[in-house]
């Protein structure tokens, strides 16, 4: 059986070349879609990490799969052209983006951007700060990130629980059971967090599910950690609370934010432009992905992670 592969960089074609010999008939390529596609069927084709552009490229050619480099789909799903299956890049992201989550949760809690002003102003300042260890963490999304975020807070001494589509206990490698809270019940269990992490995906049902009402519900002083989708929250509704909660975004919406919006300078706020899947992680994790949906393809076996077939 011969299988023709593309990838969008040099950098990901030598990734997965990298993980060992291909099989017999297996070719590699690397397309960008900016141009004509080197055949007229294309058995695996990855797009760009961002993927948003260039997919109809795919129009009037025969492709077995398309295959993202995100987590999410919401954005890329609809520009596949129809009749092409589709599947995410669960198990890339969610190390990186779990890293980053702590990073910030950590950084707004013994408030690094302040000490670092401080270094370039020349100013030793000395403050007492937040914890991390012993707050009472609430994981808004328990699925593949939100797991990777519990099992690395599980070393920080924290006081886990987690809110989902449905009420039940979690089992977590390395974390133990972490109850679960149905997500009607968020209202209820929110006042009492002092550290609230979003890992949800995006669309309708998540749509800013931290609107006004929500965020007034939180602590005074609470965190709030956005590594989900910025559409979860209301940004105009987080700008009028600022300086009552703080917030620790890696996702925002608009993106990317527009110069001289109140966000740049909300107070408590800090953020990261999008950047929690974007490291040295995400390059081999996405050559193994490719090489099992090879194997797959070649085994006569569904691909991993279809969200559309």
């Amino acid at each position: 059986m011969s299988l023709l592969v593309t990838v969008p960089t040099a950098d990901l074609a030598a990734a997965v070349l990298a993980r060992g010999p291909l099989p017999d008939g297996v070719e590699v390529r690397v397309w960008d879609m900016t141009t004509p596609p080197p055949a007229q069927r294309l058995d695996i084709v990855v797009p760009s990490y961002l993927g948003r552009q260039h997919l109809d490229s795919l129009v009037d050619i025969e492709v077995g799969l398309v295959q993202g480099q995100m987590i999410g789909y919401e954005a890329v799903i609809d520009r596949v052209p129809a009749g092409i299956p589709f599947a995410n890049a669960a198990s890339v992201h969610e190390p990186g983006t779990a890293e980053l989550a702590v990073a910030l949760t950590l950084a707004a809690q013994r408030e690094l951007p302040r000490f670092v002003r401080s270094r370039d102003a020349g100013v030793w300042d000395r403050a007492f700060t937040s914890s991390l260890a012993d707050r009472r963490v609430l994981l808004v999304g328990i699925g593949g990130v939100g797991k990777a975020i519990a099992r690395r807070l599980a070393g920080f001494e924290t006081s886990l629980t987690a809110v989902a589509k449905t009420a039940r206990t979690e089992v977590v490698e390395g974390v133990g059971e972490i109850p679960v809270h149905a997500l009607a019940d968020l209202p209820a269990v929110l006042p009492e967090a002092e550290i609230v992490i979003l890992s949800l995906p995006g669309g309708p049902t998540t749509h800013r599910l931290f609107d006004a009402a929500m965020l007034a519900r939180m602590a005074d002083g609470a965190l709030l950690v956005n590594v989900g989708r910025g559409t979860l929250v209301d940004t105009d509704a987080l700008v009028a609370e600022s300086g009552r909660i703080r917030a620790a975004l890696d996702v925002m919406d608009p993106e990317p934010l527009p110069e001289g919006h109140p966000l740049w300078t909300a107070p408590g706020v800090m953020f990261t432009p999008h950047v929690g899947g974007a490291s040295t992680a995400m390059s081999p994790r996405m050559a193994a992905l490719v090489r099992a949906q090879i194997d797959r393809m070649l085994a006569g076996e569904e691909p991993v992670n279809l969200i559309r077939r």
